[in-house]
This record gives structure tokens, C-alpha cells and sequence, in this order.
């Protein structure tokens, strides 16, 4: 089983420490938005749905941290404590889908409300716990949904690439990509899945492959620079990557290194299929371009696990993520549907719940 990736009971979002997994199972705990926010940034935890998750807890945690006495002095916490958690990672929608649904859901109580009163503030408290379990179920809901959806496009014998980690870890469910792996697998479906190592903070070699392992699924893990190597001699038949975001004409925002493999992938003839949820589609943004690019610390490419791997002094890139143009994606697998071929009015029409 994998450990509980977040445990709230208030006043506390006990958060399932990721940066020491697998060799160690602690919990960070965070008592306000700025602390949920902190950990956010800080990689205690990652993957855009659970991220979502978090930001979500983080608006009871912050009213029950501080004390009101009205509604002004409320909605002004809760603005702050929405800000503080959206700069926390600025490529992920589900951060800022979730921070937006509590506050909508704040204003809207307190817009029915009358004169505050401790009372009438307790009962908000209430409120927004009950949203955000909401978002908890929904992500469980929707990565089962996923599963199933794309476990039907995988034949038998498959095997299987995956990138970074779109499994439970990443989600309050079984996952995303992994999900469709794992899916697949209790299908009958998957021969072998191949885990990408991840480079620079390595989420393939410390959580993807040991969620493979613990789930019974045959797997192996590669560095980054096998991939065309394995895709020309390994059988490799499949890609199934996650996604932070996923622009209105289908281009999709995920770690840096997805592009590539999507590249290659588009070369072999191997089918590049992208799981993730529909609030990680961005209406509001056209194609690619128009997604913002998080740039990490040098830090994490120079260091690995504390010691520097590179000459001291040396100036390092890292942007977070990379985007790969929709004509190179397969089918966007959704909750609500597989969109294929992926494009601007199928992706308008997955959103929409039209498909």
C-alpha cells in the first residue's frame, strides 16, 4: 500500500514528506496557508492533482490559525492566504483550480450570510473542510475514471513507458498515468513498464519505480538518455505521461523531458498518450506559448541528495517543465473522456462534457 499522502484533522494537514521516500515514511504538518504553501514549493509534495488537494486544505487550516471578529477581516485572509498559494508552483492548474473553487465557495457563503458572528464563522470553517474533501473525492473519482478509460487503449502485451511520476503519489487516487498502467495491469495487459529516472530531482527512480514494485507490475527503471535506445530494441509500444496543464488546443505542459520523449516516441510510431484530469485544461490559454515555465533552483541539478555532483561554481538550467505541441500527443485521456484526435474543438468539447 502506499502511505496516506495527506491526513487532515484540524488544526492539521499532516503531509506525506516525498522528498524522503522510499527510503523513509515521515509527515511534514502544516497549520496555514503559507506552511501548505511552503510545502507546495518546497517539493514535500508534488504532482498537480495532489497539489491541488493540499491548496484546497490550506483555506480551513488558515481560518482556523488565526482569530475574526468579521467578514472583512475573513475574505482578506482567505485573498491572502489564496495568493500565497498560487506562487507557490506556477505551472500546475490544479493549484490554482482548487485555491479559486474555495475562495468562490467562501465568497458565496458569506455573500448569503447576515452579521458575523463566532458561530456563523465556525459553520464557514465547516464549509470549507466540506470542499475540500469534495476535491479530494473528485481526484479519486477521476483517476479511477482514468484507469479505466485508458486501460481500453492498451493492448495485450504491452510495454510500457512512463515519465516522472503520475501515480497515487502524485493524487489523492491511484494515480493518473500510472493509474492507466496499473489499470492495465490488472487487466492482463502489461508485459513490462519502463520508469524514466527523471532528471534533475529523480521522481521516476524514487517513486514511480517503487510504486510499480509495490503495485506486482514487471518494471524497470532507465535513465532519461535509454529511451530511443529501449524504443528501438525493447518492444516498447506505449508512452503514458501526466500532465501540470494543457493548453485549449490540447498542447500539454508536464516535466521537463516529456517533449523529448514525445519526439521520439513520433519517430519509432509509438502511440504518446497524455492522462490528466479536466482541471488541468486551461481555456484561457491558446496553445503552448502561453504557458508559464517554473524555473527550479541550479541547485537541484548540481546536488543529488545533498552532494555536489558537479564543479562548484558551475551555473546550471532548470526549468521545471517543457511543452509538447498537441500533433505529437495520441489522445488525451480524461475523466470525462479520451480526447482523439487531440485538437482545440475536441478538447473544448471534453471540457464541456460533450464528447
Amino acid at each position: 500500500m502506499i502511505p496516506p499522502r495527506l491526513v487532515y484533522k484540524a488544526p492539521v494537514l499532516k503531509i506525506l514528506d516525498q522528498r524522503l521516500l522510499p527510503h523513509r515514511t515521515e509527515y511534514v504538518r502544516a497549520r496555514n496557508a503559507a506552511q501548505t504553501a511552503r510545502a507546495i514549493r518546497d517539493m514535500v509534495l508534488r504532482g498537480a492533482p495532489l497539489i491541488g488537494c493540499a491548496a484546497a486544505w490550506g483555506f480551513p487550516l488558515e481560518l482556523r490559525s488565526r482569530r475574526a471578529s468579521s467578514w472583512h477581516g475573513t475574505l482578506a485572509s482567505l485573498r491572502k492566504a489564496a495568493a500565497v498559494i498560487k506562487a507557490a508552483r506556477p505551472t500546475a492548474l490544479a493549484l490554482f483550480y482548487a485555491a479559486d473553487r474555495m475562495l468562490e465557495k467562501a465568497e458565496s457563503f458569506v455573500k448569503a450570510q447576515g452579521a458575523f458572528s463566532p458561530k456563523t464563522h465556525g459553520e464557514l470553517i465547516k464549509v470549507l473542510e466540506r470542499e475540500a474533501a469534495a476535491i479530494t473525492r473528485e481526484d479519486r473519482s477521476a483517476c479511477a475514471r482514468m484507469g479505466e478509460l485508458g486501460a481500453r487503449l492498451l493492448g495485450r502485451n504491452t510495454v510500457v513507458l512512463t515519465h516522472c511520476n503520475a501515480g497515487a503519489l502524485a493524487t489523492m487516487g491511484i494515480g493518473t498515468a500510472v493509474g492507466v498502467i496499473t489499470t492495465a495491469h490488472s487487466a492482463g495487459k502489461i508485459t513490462r513498464a519502463y520508469s524514466s529516472e527523471t532528471r534533475p530531482y529523480l521522481q521516476g527512480a524514487r517513486l514511480t519505480i517503487w510504486e510499480l514494485q509495490r503495485g506486482g507490475i514487471p518494471s524497470e527503471l532507465i535513465t532519461d538518455n535509454m529511451a530511443a535506445h529501449l524504443m528501438k530494441t525493447a518492444g516498447i509500444n506505449a508512452v503514458v505521461v501526466g500532465a501540470d496543464r494543457i493548453a485549449a488546443n490540447g498542447d500539454t505542459a508536464n516535466k521537463i523531458g516529456t517533449y523529448a520523449l514525445a519526439v521520439l516516441a513520433k519517430y519509432h510510431g509509438i502511440p504518446f498518450y497524455v492522462a490528466a484530469p479536466t482541471p488541468t485544461i486551461d481555456l484561457s490559454i491558446r496553445d503552448g506559448r502561453g504557458i508559464v515555465i517554473e524555473e527550479r533552483s541550479s541547485e537541484e541539478v548540481t546536488f543529488i541528495n545533498g552532494r555536489l555532483v558537479a564543479p562548484k561554481g558551475v551555473r546550471a538550467r532548470h526549468p521545471g517543465f517543457d511543452v509538447t505541441p498537441a500533433k505529437l500527443i495520441t489522445a488525451i485521456i480524461t475523466e470525462r473522456a479520451v480526447i482523439r484526435p487531440v485538437n482545440r474543438a475536441n478538447v473544448l468539447k471534453a471540457v464541456r462534457g460533450a464528447v
